[in-house]
């Protein structure tokens, strides 16, 4: 089945998606900081099963199609992330879908999932974090300039946004994800954690650069009923390098 692309009015602004497959159950694919559908999802979008699940790829506001506006970092990204990402499944008219949320879009799947228990069907989570620590802030401060990423993360990512906006909103998300560690406790979302019910599974490369399993960990063991999978060959975008693997373990939780 192929795959389409349009875009919808939520919250004020019209958000980009992309679509695909037929079957009943519906999945929404949160993408990680400055990603899309087309990004960041390949393998999943192409290659998920058609027939069991419609699956919709979301680029949040400021990120890939969804521009303008542009993308900024108030305290409250996160929720508003969150707030977005549902209110789009529901203006397509699903009315309970599942969460697979990378990285950023794995907080904003947490938060989801917290606030909006009638809605969410079932989520996975990879790359995420509950909190920030001086140790993250080090990591983020260490991808802050964008000359230094590889050819093969970078490019993709300047054909997407052409380079000045691409280096200037890594390092606006540098600067407000790095806020988070004057919290208590580093807190984004801790505290919703218990309020998750739904079916949840975690994974975690346990090569990741970007996100220790510490918080991997804390996610598990915070969320009543979790499931954790570790990766031991997995980096950050587990969900790419190993997306058979990472497919079929999704699709069994799924089912």
């Amino acid at each position: 089945t192929s795959i389409t692309s349009a875009k919808i009015q939520v919250n004020g602004v019209h958000l980009h998606y992309q679509q695909t497959g037929e079957g009943s159950h519906a999945v929404l694919l949160l993408p990680g900081m400055l990603g899309s559908g087309q990004t960041d999802f390949g393998p999943q979008l192409k290659s998920m099963n058609k027939q069991l699940f419609t699956v919709v790829a979301w680029d949040p506001r400021g990120y890939g199609k969804s521009i303008p506006p542009s993308r900024d970092f108030p305290p409250d990204f996160f929720e508003r992330d969150a707030k977005d990402a549902v209110d789009l499944m529901q203006a397509l008219k699903f009315k309970k879908f599942s969460l697979l949320g990378w990285s950023d879009g794995g907080i904003t799947a947490l938060i989801a999932a917290a606030r909006y228990p009638n809605l969410i069907h079932k989520l996975v989570v990879w790359g995420a974090n509950a909190s920030v620590t001086q140790e993250d802030v080090r990591i983020y401060n260490g991808i802050r300039d964008v000359s230094k990423w590889s050819e093969k993360v970078k490019k993709p990512l300047e054909e997407l946004y052409g380079h000045k906006y691409f280096a200037e909103t890594c390092e606006a998300w540098v600067d407000g994800i790095s806020r988070f560690a004057e919290n208590s406790d580093g807190n984004i979302c801790q505290q919703l954690l218990p309020d998750i019910k739904c079916p949840t599974f975690i994974i975690h490369g346990e090569k990741d650069p970007l996100v220790p399993q510490a918080h991997a960990e804390y996610i598990h063991k915070h969320i009543k009923g979790s499931r954790l999978l570790l990766m031991p060959e997995g980096k950050h975008n587990l969900h790419l390098r190993f997306a058979k693997d990472f497919n079929r373990e999704v699709e069994n939780f799924l089912r």
